[in-house]
């Protein structure tokens, strides 16, 4: 199979680097300064155990490769309020021996929360989901950094909206020789639910930095029970904390890497690389919508999802409000006050 990961960022960098290294033959879909590095460069891998250059094929788009092969796998590992557009560039592309991309080929749908395989399946017919577990950076155009040891990662795959196949077998067999764990499971959502619990620190981390201290652990704490709230009066599934720790061990512990510091998560890198767009709607909006439709009250992460799009749509800094200050307007935001940012 030959694997076209679309949006070679941190997660799709870390993903494509590691499948090059175990001898699978990969392609990189980048845009900007991101597609001229790769293609002038190479892309760059730091991982704990060195730092590794792989030179491979990098397209803007599904024209570059002209008519698609049959036992391709396409990887979409783009920030999910990217999605459509690359579902749209990608679903027509044609297939040799007939059909298109959507029609024939599986996809895995790389990213956090749950909305983005959701929408694939509304182009794609053989759609699969990807629970993420993977620290990683992207650090300058052409860089990417993956601190984890002696495991780069845990990705749980399955087949969307439930199952398994033998596609989804052979994939995770290859990224198992990538230095990967990828469990094969029949209910994926219960793991990218209980994800999506833990990615609701994002939008925090994103506009205080570093969660760090009694008050802002605490703060995190009610955001994310606020979030179990919605999910149990929705009757959505989700794995214990206690059933994570025990599948993850101590199989993906993050080493310290030189000149690639890890300093937040997917959102925080969002901001700090200045995109003008978070996926916050798509993490704590996601909190917010089930609230919404089950009659469950989520200002905390109603307030972290404008207050992320804000920062985002103005460019602020990331990291750069006081947690007082979220605290303050959490508890106006809960008594019924707009969202007025200084």
């Amino acid at each position: 199979m030959r694997y076209i990961i679309i949006g070679a960022g941190a997660v799709g960098g870390a993903v494509g680097g590691r499948l090059a290294g175990a001898g699978c033959e990969v392609v990189l879909v980048a845009r900007g300064a991101q597609y001229t590095a790769l293609r002038d460069g190479g892309l760059r891998l730091r991982v704990p155990d060195g730092e590794f250059t792989y030179r491979l094929p990098v397209v803007d788009g599904p024209a570059a490769l002209g008519t698609l092969r049959a036992d391709d796998v396409l990887v979409l590992a783009v920030k999910t309020q990217d999605t459509e557009a690359a579902l749209a560039a990608w679903g027509p592309a044609p297939v040799h021996g007939g059909g298109t991309a959507a029609e024939r080929l599986p996809l895995l749908c790389a990213q956090n929360g749950v909305e983005g395989q959701r929408m694939a399946l509304r182009r794609f017919r053989h759609v699969y989901g990807v629970c993420v577990w993977l620290p990683a950076t992207f650090v300058t155009p052409g860089v990417v950094s993956a601190a984890g040891s002696p495991l780069t990662g845990i990705l749980h795959l399955g087949g969307y909206p439930q199952g398994t196949d033998e596609t989804v077998r052979l994939i995770a067999a290859d990224l198992e020789k990538a230095r990967f764990e990828a469990p094969v499971v029949p209910d994926l959502a219960r793991w990218q639910y209980a994800k999506l619990l833990s990615n609701l620190a994002n939008a925090v981390e994103a506009v205080i930095g570093p969660v760090e201290g009694e008050a802002a652990l605490d703060f995190v704490e009610r955001v994310r029970a606020e979030g179990a709230a919605v999910l149990d009066a929705a009757g959505i599934a989700y794995a214990s904390a206690e059933e994570q720790r025990a599948r993850r061990g101590d199989k993906v512990t993050l080493l310290p890497l030189a000149d690639a510091p890890r300093g937040g998560g997917s959102s925080w890198q969002s901001l700090t690389r200045g995109t003008g767009t978070v996926e916050a709607d798509y993490l704590n909006g996601e909190i917010t919508l089930l609230g919404r439709l089950h009659g469950v009250p989520t200002p905390l992460n109603e307030l972290l999802q404008k207050l992320a799009n804000t920062f985002a749509r103005e460019h602020r800094e990331a990291g750069s409000m006081p947690l007082s200050d979220v605290l303050r307007l959490a508890d106006e935001f809960a008594a019924g006050s707009s969202l007025e940012l200084k």
